[in-house]
């Protein structure tokens, strides 16, 4: 990972802590992801016609990434809703650099030599150590812990199909682009049907605030897909849950 990877990584971190607090600061979560999708949607739309249509052998990854993340989204909604925000965040981003690289060695070939693999197993332990800091005192939740768990694993999978995804694209911002707007449909979709005719009652006191959540969203995903065209999977991805440590801090100032 070269100097300029590791800024775009570790920059990615920061906006995904900041979009994340904002997601956990909107208390109904339905609300907050409905905002930030269909900001994702929107800023999609917006960069799509000024950059490179993802090609051909892309376009299943991003067919596969938008299912996986549908599911990611409302498995963190339901962590989210059962557990601390302190307990689920911590085990739900740092199970998931250990099944990246399993994942990155079975289908991209990227096996991680012992420097790499030491990194990754120190962010992995710090993640943990975080978690448990959480539990101090406290009897554990199970059902949010398998929450946290599921998610991890969802994110693990992402990550692997996006990584392969973006380096088939041949663009990066193209495939963000277009990855923004088939991924953030399906969410707003059900809220509009659920809420029926209270829609803009209910997402008017936290537009700005959920629309700030989605250009921080695609900002902190479109840096990890370029750096996945330039680095190894399974590193960006333990580097890139250092935002576990901001976004446990950024809720300890808003709380």
């Amino acid at each position: 990972m070269t100097p300029l990877v590791t800024t775009a990584v570790l920059l990615a971190a920061v906006t995904h802590a900041s979009w994340n607090a904002i997601a956990h600061r909107i208390t109904d979560k339905l609300v907050g992801f409905t905002l930030i999708l269909a900001g994702g949607v929107l800023i999609g739309l917006a960069l799509a016609p000024f950059v490179a249509v993802p090609a051909s052998a892309a376009r299943p990854y991003l067919v596969a990434s938008a299912a996986i993340h549908l599911v990611y989204v409302v498995l963190l909604m339901t962590s989210f809703r059962l557990g601390d925000f302190g307990q689920a965040y911590p085990i739900a981003r740092g199970s998931a650099p250990l099944v990246v690289t399993v994942f990155a060695a079975v289908f991209a070939h990227e096996v991680p030599d012992g420097w790499a693999a030491a990194g990754i197993a120190l962010s992995c332990a710090g993640l943990t150590g975080v978690a448990l800091w959480g539990l101090r005192g406290r009897r554990p939740d199970w059902a949010a812990i398998g929450a946290a768990l599921a998610t991890g694993l969802s994110i693990a999978s992402y990550t692997v199909v996006d990584g392969l995804g973006v380096r088939a694209s041949g663009s990066p911002v193209g495939y963000t682009a277009w990855l923004m707007v088939i991924q953030g449909v399906a969410i707003p979709a059900y809220a509009v049907c659920r809420w029926s005719g209270g829609t803009v009652a209910l997402l008017r006191p936290f537009a700005l605030l959920g629309l700030l959540g989605a250009a921080l969203s695609v900002a902190a995903y479109g840096l990890v897909l370029w750096a996945q065209t330039r680095a190894a999977l399974a590193p960006i991805a333990a580097l890139r849950e250092s935002s576990v440590k901001l976004c446990s801090c950024s809720n300890s100032v808003a709380g």
